[in-house]
């Protein structure tokens, strides 16, 4: 990981989750400690079976995780947004990486060592509390995907992408989702090929549900597209 891109945050408003659960002392442990790391579009931000190293905190842009599967096609489990913590999984599970990550777009993320987490913690109990809660509200996400995911039909699993895509990253003026994705990346995201994801796209558009310019999607019918996301 490259460390050269670093520099000096506020963390009270970048980090204002965290940062409120902390006493003074633990918050100049986390002022040593923590540094920003920037990257560029694509770059690998940590890879399968890398030492968990750093709890991270997207500050800026999008990330995505995903996991290589059967003939080397790509899974992408979720999709991060600003201010959102990842990367912290595996180091309390005592694994290495079973995901990779990497920069959709140029992005900022915070480090922190987790050594450093894990020694504040220990004496921290509503820290303790918080990192419980993502956990469990990230675990309870991915039991509802992996469900989704298997037994809903193409056009039920493309239609909760794209809800969770505005879920997640919200609509610009025009109606059109704040997130510019490849074909092939909402397949990955939806558990389908790319020509199926383009049918079914074509199919939405054809429904009067979006319409489509390059890697634009623009919603024209949010209620219906849920109601499909919903019926499967």
């Amino acid at each position: 990981m490259d460390r050269r891109h670093q520099e000096v945050i506020d963390f009270s408003s970048s980090l204002s989750d965290v940062w409120r659960l902390l006493n003074e002392k633990e918050r100049e442990l986390l002022r040593k400690s923590a540094s920003v790391q920037h990257f560029k579009k694509n770059q690998m931000i940590y890879g399968e079976n890398d030492e968990p190293k750093f709890l991270m905190c997207l500050l800026k842009g999008k990330v995505k995780i995903f996991k290589e599967g059967v003939g080397g096609r790509s899974q992408i489990i979720r999709m991060i947004k600003p201010v959102q913590y990842f990367a912290y999984r595996a180091y309390f599970a005592g694994e290495k990486y079973l995901t990779a990550a990497s920069a959709f777009e140029a992005c900022s993320v915070c480090l922190i060592p987790m050594p450093v987490v894990e020694d504040i913690l220990k004496h921290n109990f509503a820290l303790c509390k918080y990192f419980i809660h993502q956990l469990s509200v990230d675990l309870g996400i991915a039991d509802e995907r992996t469900v989704n995911l298997t037994q809903k039909h193409i056009r039920g699993r493309l239609a909760e992408s794209l809800v969770f895509l505005i879920d997640s990253y919200g609509l610009e003026e025009d109606s059109t989702i704040n997130i510019y994705l490849a074909r092939e990346d909402l397949a990955n995201l939806s558990n389908m090929t790319t020509s199926n994801a383009i049918r079914t796209l074509s199919n939405f558009v054809m429904e009067k549900v979006i319409t489509l310019d390059g890697r634009k999607i623009k919603i024209i019918d949010e209620e219906k597209l849920r109601k499909i996301s919903k019926l499967g």
